[in-house]
């Protein structure tokens, strides 16, 4: 069967319990009723998603009916939606449980099941392995029902008793939106900026477009332009190889609209809107920032206005960075393992979270997971604020590389022919872990040794002038390696030497890494 992994259950489009059908859908649903029946939450209330990709609409109307079926309230939201929609639903409506139909940025063959709880957070251990076990208990036929129209209590979305059960999902969205263009005020922006920048945004073919560009407009942001050939939803994904903004080539109409538009900002959304990449000009033209810069600039960005002694978080293969710029500001750093359902957890007074997969939480009161529309707002209000002051995202990182060193970030993905593939080379890498790599002695921690939440199936190079981590990936068939070169900076005059200096290190990390 599927298993729950970094985010939820996930697999190819195909018969079978190893793939994502109906069959599968059904079973999960009602084990997970069954998980939360034994918790005393039976009858509760819960939200059901679902983005655009093929089998979605099934999928979600098969996870409705049985819930429904086992006495559950259902909301069962009546269009395609971000995940981030049903992250903010499951908190707002203090619902039981709530469930995203989507696969996220994963290949068009692949659909996925994603679970929240605890008030719209992610699914974490031992829940998932309890969940599970309730599925594999799953015998028989599954009843199914539709939902009860009259169902949840429409006093919880403060409507009339005679509002049709679209209108209750059409109102969440709204209570969404509202609360992300209602950002910018809440961290400290300025009004005036937001008129004078120009954003081009594409949707990677998913189902964040409409409400991303409502968002931004809504925040005060006018000129908001869109890639057309990618922007309404299409589950073939026709101009990617792969719908994830990460991906070499994925995001080069919306540069090449940002170079021609001379655009301030570019903002690529993944296909459930829960990931954001910004695409930025530079000296040589238009570049994709990567998760670590965004992830900083966004942090210190929250920090700003943050009360004191507020907490940043992101995760062991991300930057150090962020832990550096939160000691030099007065706030509290925690680190955890990938997966925004540890991030969202990391503690008290969380005001910002990141993962390098271009993954950022700006508004953790409100939606605890990853938020790219979100997340798109807050950048263009940092946008806006430098260009009043005639400065630029790329001008604030050469600030922390001055100010921290240079902090050269990449990454290795080795494609496989499966899971276990990936976790092979791991294990090999454990039993005879290098001494020397790129001409530098390193040590190798092996967290799969380390005691509670810590503990993982990744090894740790370290060295003085670099940091790599390396693990099988959780949704994916391959292995990834995570490279992070450390430069010290003597002053601005030596930054442009220092960026060399890592770009090399790096690329003697690369080549290290990709013979694996």
């Amino acid at each position: 069967m599927l298993r729950f992994g970094t985010a939820g259950l996930r697999g190819p489009l195909q018969d079978g319990p190893d793939g994502m059908n109906v069959d599968t859908v059904s079973r999960a649903s009602a084990g997970i009723a069954a998980w939360l029946r034994d918790r005393c939450l039976g009858g509760g209330l819960v939200i059901v998603g679902r983005d655009a990709r093929h089998g979605s609409d099934e999928f979600a109307t098969a996870a409705a009916e049985v819930f429904a079926a086992a006495g559950f309230s259902v909301l069962a939201l009546p269009h395609p939606v971000p995940t981030p929609v049903v992250a903010y639903a499951v908190r707002e409506l203090k619902a039981v449980a709530g469930v995203q139909i989507t696969a996220s940025h994963n290949p068009a063959t692949d659909n996925g099941y994603k679970v929240y709880l605890d008030g719209g957070s992610q699914l974490v251990p031992p829940a998932d392995a309890e969940i599970e076990r309730c599925i594999d208990a799953v015998h028989g036929r599954i009843p199914r029902t539709d939902p009860d129209p009259t169902a949840p209590d429409p006093a919880l979305l403060a409507l009339p008793e005679d509002t049709p059960p679209d209108a209750m999902g059409e109102e969440i969205v709204r209570r969404y939106l509202n609360r992300v263009t209602r950002l910018p005020g809440l961290i400290g922006g300025t009004t005036a900026a937001r008129k004078d920048i120009r954003i081009v945004l594409t949707a990677m073919h998913g189902v964040g477009g409409e409400l991303a560009v409502a968002a931004l407009r809504g925040a005060g942001f006018d000129e908001v332009l869109v890639v057309t050939e990618q922007f309404a939803p299409d589950p073939d994904f026709p101009t990617v190889a792969f719908p994830n903004p990460e991906e070499p080539g994925a995001a080069d109409l919306l540069l090449e609209l940002g170079e021609r538009l001379e655009a301030d900002l570019a903002i690529a959304l993944d296909p459930d809107a829960d990931r954001c990449a910004l695409g930025v000009r530079g000296p040589h033209g238009w570049r994709m920032l990567r998760g670590d810069e965004t992830g900083v600039l966004l942090g210190d960005f929250v920090l700003r206005t943050a009360d004191p002694d507020a907490l940043v978080a992101t995760t062991i293969v991300s930057s150090r960075l962020l832990s550096e710029i939160a000691a030099a500001r007065g706030a509290r750093y925690a680190e955890t393992l990938t997966g925004f359902k540890w991030l969202a957890r990391a503690g008290e007074g969380l005001v910002y979270a990141y993962e390098e997969a271009i993954g950022h939480c700006v508004d953790p009161s409100a939606v605890r997971d990853k938020d790219g529309i979100s997340a798109a707002v807050v950048a263009a209000d940092l946008v806006a604020q430098l260009k009043a002051d005639g400065r630029t995202l790329l001008d604030v990182l050469d600030d922390y590389a001055v100010e921290f060193g240079v902090h050269a970030g990449d990454q290795v993905s080795l494609r496989l022919a499966d899971t276990s593939a990936a976790a092979d080379v791991v294990a090999r890498l454990r039993e005879t872990p290098p001494r020397e790599i790129a001409g530098e002695a390193v040590t190798c921690t092996d967290m799969s040794q380390l005691r509670g939440r810590m503990r993982t199936d990744a090894l740790v190079f370290e060295a003085p002038s670099f940091r790599v981590v390396v693990r099988p990936s959780g949704t994916e068939p391959k292995l990834k390696c995570y490279l992070e070169a450390f430069e010290p900076v003597a002053g601005p005059d030596a930054l442009e030497a220092a960026k060399a200096l890592a770009a090399q290190r790096l690329t003697e990390l690369r080549k290290y890494f990709e013979q694996l």
